[in-house]
């Protein structure tokens, strides 16, 4: 497994009718908080997302890629991506390289037939999971989701147990923090969490 990676805590959970990715908001580089208002999860297409931990402006790269072959996958084929040929993709990047690794790990999420999640990590390895998380927080994240996550559980318990995650690394990782974004990618398509509907659904 590639070396933990530091600065963020991602977590992706597959529920009955869709999957969770979400991922704290927060920026830094070494000690210094960089920015509270990052952008961490992806829309690659309409059924296609990903969460990324590391270096900015690798995760960047590679979304831009991701979302350039998804749309000439369409073109060419007629219908969209499955999610283990974005995860197969994403992993073959990362392990090409370009005589130098990539600084990223990431948790590629959607729904084609059935909801499905992948973990990659930076050296291009490919793990299909249920739940699991990525960053430096992601040991707090998983004490959450290891003891909590139930096979076949609704979609909006999983957000719920997503959200519970990503608190328990901000309370203990100093490089998570700054709220939460939060995805969801159901049969219907892809959608973005608002602030309204996540603090709507705690209450």
């Amino acid at each position: 497994m590639a070396e933990k990676l530091k600065g963020t805590t991602t977590v992706g959970i597959v529920c009955r009718d869709g999957v969770v990715l979400a991922a704290d908001r927060r920026a830094s580089l070494g000690n210094m908080v960089l920015s509270e208002n990052v952008t961490k999860v992806f829309w690659i297409d309409d059924h296609l997302a990903l969460a990324g931990a590391g270096s900015v402006g690798d995760i960047l790269s590679i979304v831009r890629l991701l979302r350039a072959e998804a749309k000439l996958y369409r073109a060419k084929v007629g219908r969209e991506m499955s999610v283990k040929a974005l995860a197969t993709l994403t992993s073959n990047i990362l392990h090409g390289g370009r005589g130098y690794a990539y600084l990223a790990w990431f948790l590629v999420g959607g729904y084609d037939s059935a909801p499905r999640l992948y973990s990659i990590d930076a050296a291009g390895g490919v793990t299909e999971d249920r739940f699991t998380a990525a960053g430096s927080g992601m040991e707090f994240a998983f004490s959450i989701l290891e003891t909590e996550f139930e096979e076949d559980m609704p979609l909006k318990e999983g957000v719920k147990l997503a959200l519970r995650a990503i608190k328990a690394a901000t309370r203990r990782d100093v490089f998570t923090g700054g709220g939460v974004t939060l995805v969801t990618i159901t049969e219907e398509g892809y959608k973005e969490w608002t602030e309204e509907e996540i603090k709507a659904l705690l209450e």
